[in-house]
């Protein structure tokens, strides 16, 4: 089977891949989601969904540093990463050894992509297509009325989610318009967020583990904002996640 992955890239598969070692949380979750548990031979350690995946699997390193021993030893026919989250050089490295299949993901509609293109080449067609008409059934429509708001991914130094990610197409799903202007994730201030001036400031659980102290430390800081410390994976996976998404984000406004 020839198969074209997200960067474009034509991958030979001669068997269904029973082998899989995948370099994304988000796609691993997708995968158990898709009934290919048992297929899955290597995660990362932040392939944290769901709870029992980094037990029973071997932990191949992060989503930017990888054991290449350790895969090597798992012999793996079949590799899946990411464009954004997974760091190039070794993905190069380990695409000289083992097909590997690469999503790119900024929009919903890559995300689908996405779970089609590994639903025929899994053999779990049936499985994801109706993921994929749940999932458009759910995205079809945004709310009407959007509060301007800001998404912060870090703290020391400040990072916003701005124009051209993932983050930002979620946003206006979940009833928000992202009133930052930079693209992708741009480092800020303290004094621009309040030029800015949001009607809410989002403080994400990831990468940075925003907490409680976070939200009143920024209450006090811009008491003219609503200060919310959301579930990053709601609104940045963008695999079988998406299908509770939908159900957090009306509990946002609660």
């Amino acid at each position: 089977m020839k198969i074209t992955d997200q960067l474009r890239r034509t991958l030979t598969i001669t068997t269904a891949p029973k082998r899989i070692v995948s370099l994304v949380p988000s796609q691993t979750e997708l995968l158990v989601y898709l009934g290919l548990e048992d297929r899955i031979v290597g995660v990362t350690k932040f392939c944290i969904y769901p709870s029992s995946i980094r037990k029973s699997k071997t932990i191949v390193g992060g989503t930017k540093n990888y054991r290449f021993d350790v895969i090597e030893s798992l012999k793996p026919d079949l590799i899946i990463g990411n464009k954004e989250e997974n760091e190039e050089e070794g993905v190069k490295q380990l695409m000289q050894k083992y097909p590997v299949w690469m999503s790119d993901i900024v929009t919903i509609g890559d995300s689908l992509e996405m779970i089609r293109s590994l639903g025929k080449l899994l053999d779990v067609e049936e499985k994801s297509e109706e993921m994929i008409s749940q999932l458009q059934s759910d995205f079809l429509q945004t709310p009407k009325m959007r509060k301007k708001a800001i998404y912060l991914i870090w703290n020391d130094p400040v990072m916003l989610a701005g124009k051209g990610t993932f983050i930002n197409e979620m946003m206006p799903y979940a009833g928000f318009e992202n009133v930052s202007e930079k693209e992708r994730y741009p480092i800020s201030s303290l004094d621009e967020i309040q030029e800015i001036n949001p009607e809410y400031i989002l403080l994400s659980s990831e990468p940075f583990p925003f907490k409680e102290k976070h939200v009143e430390n920024f209450k006090r800081r811009f008491p003219q904002s609503k200060v919310l410390l959301v579930d990053g994976t709601y609104f940045s996976w963008y695999g079988s996640r998406l299908m509770k998404s939908k159900a957090y984000f009306q509990t946002l406004f609660i």
